[in-house]
């Protein structure tokens, strides 16, 4: 495992539906998981939102993810999708949270685009976690790579 501090930042409120996209009003989430969960992965235990986390000076290039998704069809508005997940544990306040990287395969990604610093989290809801609070990320150091 490797330790990677990053920042609480907003987002677009896409996922969770509290972002002003009228194609998504109860978010991109909720539409995604039947899609998941037919191949396998259930995400009814995580708060339907993503944490997103930036990791700032360092970027990340994915290596092996936990799950892959290949061609997700989940909406009428945007092609396809291909999907990561990544096994995760969030440390805030030392407390542990178990969780999962969310990521949209950036090459079939239609929009919403995410600079290449942001770790996009699932997580069960975190009480008392902030935007801008300092975060330890522990993740498999065979899931990605990373650099300053």
């Amino acid at each position: 495992m490797i330790s990677i501090t990053g920042k609480v930042i907003s987002g677009y409120g896409v996922a969770s539906g509290k972002g002003n996209d009228s194609r998504y009003p109860e978010g991109t989430l909720k539409l995604q998981m039947p899609f998941f969960k037919e191949r396998g992965l259930d995400l009814s235990v995580f708060f339907i939102g993503t944490i997103n986390i930036n990791i700032a000076p360092k970027q990340f290039k994915i290596k092996k993810a936990k799950y892959y998704f290949k061609e997700i069809n989940w909406s009428t508005y945007i092609p396809p999708e291909n999907f990561y997940f990544f096994e995760v544990q969030l440390i805030h306040k030392e407390k542990f949270y178990n969780g999962l990287i969310y990521m949209p395969d950036p090459k079939t990604k239609f929009d919403h685009h995410q600079i290449n610093t942001l770790l996009e989290l699932l997580m069960p809801k975190i009480e008392g976690l902030n935007k801008g609070d300092s975060v330890i990320l522990k993740i498999k150091k065979d899931n990605f790579s990373f650099t300053v």
